[in-house]
């Protein structure tokens, strides 16, 4: 079941749009200080520093061979996709996150579109609301950097995983504002555990 709707998901995705996220300042200090940015670049990581979250050279690139090509249909030009991958993997692991689960929320969120806005102003690959910088970071933080985001988005998912003491259903609600519904969490979890599932 999970494997056919995993299947579903990478060909047809659906487009879930961030909802009424709420403005909690338990999250930054929950997500620890650390995590959230005061300065990174608009760049991506480099290969040296992906490289460094691994065991070996070996298994670094045979994640990004493998994750390179489940994505080449949404970003064609090869140094992007795989200066995107690299980047993806590095903060979610710095945030103690699974790179596979970041994957996916971005599939759902903005599917892979760096400029994507929502109908409620959330930005960027992770969907992230512009009141967050302002909350837990600098208000002229921009939303479409490519680490900016994913450092915010990947800060405020932990943030509410600490909070519902590690239950990805109810942290997935909190994170698209959708706290009881199960649509949103639903869907993050089938691509989680379908498309982008990877073996450990």
């Amino acid at each position: 079941m999970w494997k056919l709707a995993g299947i579903f998901l990478l060909f047809f995705p659906v487009f879930a749009q961030a909802g009424a996220q709420k403005m909690e300042g338990a999250v930054c200090n929950s997500a620890s200080a650390g995590l959230f940015i005061v300065d990174v670049p608009d760049k991506p990581v480099t290969h040296q520093l992906f490289v460094s979250v691994f065991a070996s050279e070996k298994k670094a690139m045979a994640w990004l061979a493998a994750m390179s090509k489940r994505l080449e249909k949404r970003i064609s030009a090869p140094k992007m996709r795989n200066d995107f991958l690299m980047t993806v993997y590095y903060e979610a692991t710095r945030a103690g996150l699974d790179p596979q689960l970041i994957l996916s929320i971005i599939q759902i969120e903005s599917d892979f579109r760096k400029y994507a806005v929502s109908r409620v102003g959330a930005r960027g690959y992770m969907q992230v609301m512009p009141f967050w910088p302002k909350l837990c970071g600098d208000p002229d933080h921009n939303l479409f950097h490519l680490r900016r985001n994913l450092r915010y988005g990947c800060s405020i998912l932990l943030g509410y995983l600490r909070m519902e003491r590690g239950n990805y259903f109810r942290a997935l609600g909190r994170y698209n504002g959708s706290l009881g519904q199960a649509t949103y969490p639903n869907l993050v979890l089938r691509a989680w555990h379908g498309p982008w599932t990877y073996p450990s």
